[in-house]
């Protein structure tokens, strides 16, 4: 016996914490019934559990890493008909949702899976997973500004962890800056809003790493498949215990 949502993560239906609030929302039943308790606990191979009446089954594990596109959304569905980054997944026949997100603006490394505790350890705040971007921004922040950033800066929504930041490009010509910076939270738009708070805003964001995995080659708008060792590598380094942060 194991927890349902737990089931449900290690089925593909999303990650844990996406599990959890498919149970309090009434979509999961057991046996029939439906179960909105957390820590109700099951029988994947006794029990019959259904989400929104379609039954789960074990799909295969499938990681992927992806070069989005800007301009794609990173949901499963959009009303608006804009491009979702399943159109771009013809041949995956698994049903994979991406490891956190991507702005609508931002491009770069996306990770996908269909592997609900991979997810979750990769996301979840308490490991601090370090993912990286190249961040074009209009004008050229002097260094105290960057400062800001590398200490940690006050959002609407709290205090940032510290980031790495580092100049990688002036164009004095054009009045922009690209700097690399890294953070180690997934916060819902964190690296534009960190730069509109020291009044730098972000012209073009690319995601480059997320942690030791690097875009590298892959062309936009194509994926490959993760190799076990590059899957192994993410799960020890969300895994590895953190020396706090300055």
């Amino acid at each position: 016996m194991e927890r349902l949502q737990k089931i449900l993560a290690q089925a593909g239906i999303a990650s844990r914490r996406k599990c959890e609030d498919l149970i309090v929302a009434g979509k999961v039943e057991v046996n029939g019934e439906v179960v909105t308790t957390l820590g109700t606990k099951a029988d994947p191979d006794q029990d019959i559990i259904t989400v929104s009446g379609r039954p789960i089954r074990n799909e295969k594990k499938v990681y992927l890493v992806m070069n989005k596109p800007k301009g794609v959304i990173t949901s499963a569905s959009d009303p608006e008909g804009r491009k979702i980054v399943s159109d771009y997944l013809r041949d995956i026949k698994e049903r994979v949702y991406p490891v956190g997100r991507l702005d609508y603006d931002t491009e770069g490394l996306l990770l996908l899976t269909n592997d609900g505790e991979f997810a979750n350890l990769l996301t979840h705040p308490k490991h601090h997973v370090p993912k990286t971007y190249m961040a074009t921004v209009k004008g050229v922040p002097h260094g105290t500004e960057l400062d800001k950033l590398k200490q940690g800066i006050m959002l609407d929504d709290g205090m940032t962890a510290p980031a790495d930041v580092e100049y990688k490009d002036i164009d004095t010509a054009k009045n922009e800056a690209t700097i690399s910076i890294t953070i180690h939270e997934g916060r819902n738009r964190q690296v534009r809003r960190m730069f509109e708070a020291i009044s730098h805003p972000v012209i073009k964001l690319k995601r480059i790493s997320f942690g030791e995995l690097l875009l590298q080659n892959l062309k936009r708008g194509l994926f490959r498949h993760l190799t076990k060792n590059e899957v192994e590598d993410l799960i020890k380094l969300a895994k590895s215990p953190k020396l706090p942060r300055k």
